[in-house]
């Protein structure tokens, strides 16, 4: 087992604990029944899970030992918030991990002096002070923001990255550039003055979804076959979701419990997030852990499913108030989710019983050039 998959196990360890908690969250049955899980719940799926990919796919991309430090950390914090150790010691690992990640951002800007870097530099920052608010009691739908921006922006660079295929103008990049920097603005001035940071925040969101539905590349590609236009579709589905946060945002300002709360949640970390992670894991766990992930069409089953139980549950429970629609698309969220990592691993098994596998060129970013979309 190569060591770069040892350091992903707690993500998919911290991922696994956190659909468990959604389901005690919805008042389901699930495998574990601990008092701290759905305490930790949304912290552990953002840092634990989605920030420890990032930081190993960094680390990979930096090609040095101490980069490793950073997924090591957050991998680590997220076990122990799994752990009986105090909140506290997992709390502190993921502060530093936060930290390290940043840390990471500082070399491979000085490689190529890059905006997109500087872009998920400013997403490490969000992820550094909402593990720092978090750690001091602030209340998880303060430090919420924090973690949405952090993810935001991390993909916003990726995308950012990628979109130089069309040779973007030095113009096009600043309205970006400056959309991002307003999301930093509204996330830190949330925290002090919500009724003019949150809508903010949401505004810039809406600027994004704005910028990356004209200029990213899966607009074009969403027209194309296998696998380019399945990682565009979920880009672009993953887009719909995140303008439909930025929009509560902006007309509510902060939503902290009830149905626009969860709405705004789930928006962003499933409708948004993992819509990301869906459409690039073919390409970039490849180049980060060097086991082939051939696509096959059956992937649109867990994408389809996943959007489809949104609905359920953020238009039929959050805004109609269907009864027992919530508790069914949040359930099919969970669902989806694990049927995805089900084909995942079907679809590696069956990549290693083919050809040898082939080392993907990483970008400066840790993205692969194998595949623009």
């Amino acid at each position: 087992m190569s060591r770069r998959l040892l350091l992903a196990l707690p993500a998919g360890l911290c991922l696994l604990a956190g659909l468990d908690a959604a389901l005690l969250l919805l008042g389901l049955p699930a495998p574990v029944t601990t008092d701290r899980l759905p305490v930790v719940h949304g912290v552990l799926l953002v840092l634990g899970f989605v920030g420890t990919l990032v930081a190993l796919e960094r680390a990979v991309a930096l090609r040095r030992t101490w980069g490793y430090l950073a997924p090591v950390l957050l991998g680590s914090g997220g076990l122990a918030l799994l752990s009986p150790l105090p909140l506290g010691v997992g709390q502190a690992a993921l502060v530093c991990g936060s930290l390290a990640l940043g840390a990471l951002y500082v070399p491979l800007y000085l490689r190529g002096r890059d905006d997109a870097v500087v872009v998920q530099a400013l997403g490490a920052a969000l992820a550094t002070g909402g593990a720092l608010l978090w750690a001091t009691g602030v209340p998880v739908p303060d430090v919420l923001p924090w973690l949405a921006g952090f993810i935001v922006l991390t993909i916003v660079g990726e995308r950012l990255e990628l979109a130089r295929v069309v040779l973007l103008a030095r113009g096009t990049v600043d309205t970006v550039l400056a959309l991002c920097l307003a999301l930093v603005v509204g996330v830190t001035a949330g925290v002090l003055w919500p009724a003019v940071g949150t809508p903010l925040l949401g505004a810039a969101l809406l600027g994004i979804v704005g910028w990356l539905t004209v200029h990213d590349v899966a607009r074009r590609t969403v027209r194309s076959t296998g696998l380019p236009r399945f990682m565009a579709v979920c880009l672009l589905a993953g887009y719909a979701w995140l303008a439909a946060a930025g929009a509560t945002w902006f007309v509510l300002g902060r939503v902290g419990e009830g149905p626009a709360y969860d709405a705004v949640v789930h928006a962003v970390f499933l409708g948004f997030t993992l819509s990301m992670i869906m459409a690039h894991a073919p390409v970039i766990l490849p180049a980060v852990l060097t086991v082939r992930l051939p696509y096959h069409p059956v992937m649109l089953l867990p994408a389809g499913l996943l959007h489809a139980s949104l609905v359920v549950r953020v238009v039929g429970g959050d805004a109609w108030g269907l009864p027992g629609a919530h508790t069914a698309g949040g359930a099919l969220n969970v669902v989806a989710v694990l049927l995805f990592v089900v084909v995942a691993a079907a679809s590696a098994v069956r990549g290693t019983r083919g050809r040898a596998p082939r080392t993907v060129p990483a970008t400066p970013l840790g993205t692969t050039s194998a595949v623009h979309t």
